[in-house]
């Protein structure tokens, strides 16, 4: 039951809404997971061509693609939860990312229809990076909104949980076809099995968020009568440079994720030599190992706060990429697991704390729509692109540890942003006052900066 004196709730319920908040951020993650742990066979059935690099390049740039529809997704759908809430507008997200990655796992290959296929890939990827941007930002809010505020970094450490959990299932699921299928039968089918995973998880992530009810947050500001009408005007004016400093520092989560989810898989095949089932396994012992070390990075960033996780974070990916990355392209299975790990810690603190920041930042009646443009236009300038410009980096330079040095100059950028925020742990986000929400002190960044 949810005291609406306090905006407490029970932990029956909060476990309810854990796992409904997790699910639809499960299939979308997944799904983004899957596509960068086969890759290389995606490039062959959609992008044949006889230079194996420039085939990986295309599958990246599409990979790309998608993520520039990220931002839009997360206008349309932050300002829709803004107005009519999370719960429905979390079902509309789970709903359109299962049906578009459905679609890919039936989609003809291009030695069946030519160029169109490709075509038709890169649209069905649009449509998938449009919903995923209502996702995240969205799944944040609506757990954090009905979480204690001493605990909100440890129950929102689920959300990463999850993420991690989907890509460690993907990867699982790559392994398992790539050792169980001849090249012949998973260039012919067995690529298409994990894409049409996502139908049944859709479904059932679709029931769980429908039978749940409204945050206490939102619906305490419904009551009040003080639901934005225009909430990305009153966001850019009176929350942009907050949505900025936030901004530069999930830059650094974005970066840090995908380095260590999506790319290192393809990176320890390329740079170390490894088979793509060795690679893949590397990749599902770290994620495993990621998404156990999430709620302790929840717990930690609840008893030491919000920009003490920053900096913890931002220096440890700094001190450990140069090393992760010369592991990683040893050769040797050991030392690339440890590599690999070595970059996950900087990378889970950074998801953890940002999945509490997203809600923190940002007052209730413009949560939604300024968490969901400021995550999903980092994402889209330096997650989206990490693959990309990684292998692209590698390829000009000839290095294969020239990713790091760039990972190293986004957290340096990151810390001066983050740092700029204030301190936001302990703030409720559930009181709403009596004047205009949007004038509060507790979300003003010049107010609270020590």
């Amino acid at each position: 039951m949810t005291s609406s004196a306090t905006g407490q709730v029970s932990p029956q319920t909060l476990r309810k809404v854990i796992v409904a908040a997790g699910i639809g951020n499960f299939v979308e993650w997944f799904d983004f997971a899957v596509y960068g742990f086969l890759a290389t066979t995606i490039a062959q059935q959609f992008f044949p061509s006889g230079d194996a690099s420039a085939a990986l390049l295309k599958t990246f740039a599409v990979f790309a693609v998608a993520f520039a529809f990220r931002p839009l997704g997360g206008i349309f759908f932050g300002r829709l939860g803004d107005r009519i809430g999370r719960k429905r507008t979390l079902a509309m997200t789970i709903l359109l990312m299962a049906g578009a990655t459905t679609l890919i796992g039936l989609l003809p290959t291009y030695a069946a229809i030519g160029v169109l296929a490709p075509v038709l890939l890169s649209l069905i990827r649009c449509a998938q990076g449009f919903s995923a941007g209502g996702e995240y930002a969205g799944a944040c809010a609506y757990l954090m909104e009905h979480a204690p505020n001493d605990k909100r970094a440890w129950y929102g450490s689920f959300i990463p949980v999850s993420t991690f959990a989907a890509f460690a299932s993907a990867a699982v699921v790559a392994y398992a076809l790539e050792a169980s299928l001849s090249a012949e039968a998973m260039g012919s089918w067995g690529w298409r099995l994990p894409f049409l995973i996502a139908a049944p998880l859709g479904l059932v992530g679709l029931y769980l968020r429908w039978k749940l009810d409204e945050t206490p947050a939102f619906q305490a500001v419904a009551q009040r009568h003080a639901v934005a009408h225009s909430p990305i005007k009153d966001t850019l004016r009176n929350h942009g440079a907050a949505m900025c400093y936030l901004g530069a520092f999930v830059s650094l989560t974005a970066l840090s994720f995908y380095m260590f989810t999506t790319y290192f898989a393809t990176y320890l095949q390329v740079a170390g030599g490894l088979s793509r089932a060795m690679a893949l396994l590397v990749s599902l012992i770290a994620l495993m190992f990621a998404a156990v070390v999430c709620p302790l990075a929840g717990l930690f960033s609840d008893r030491v706060g919000r920009r003490k996780t920053m900096m913890t974070a931002g220096v440890l990916l700094m001190v450990a990429v140069y090393p992760s990355f010369l592991m990683a392209s040893s050769g040797s299975f050991a030392a690339s697991i440890v590599g690999v790990m070595l970059l996950a810690i900087g990378a889970v603190l950074c998801n953890v704390v940002t999945a509490a920041l997203l809600s923190e930042t940002f007052p209730t009646r413009t949560r939604y729509t300024a968490s969901a443009i400021t995550y999903n236009m980092a994402y889209t300038l330096f997650g989206g692109t990490a693959p990309l410009v990684a292998t692209w980096l590698i390829t000009t330079t000839g290095s294969n540890l020239s990713p790091a040095f760039y990972l190293i100059a986004v957290a340096v950028l990151a810390l001066i942003g983050g740092l700029a925020l204030p301190e936001t742990s302990r703030i409720s986000l559930h009181d709403v006052p009596s004047g205009d929400p949007l004038n509060d002190a507790r979300y003003s960044v010049k107010s609270q900066i020590p």
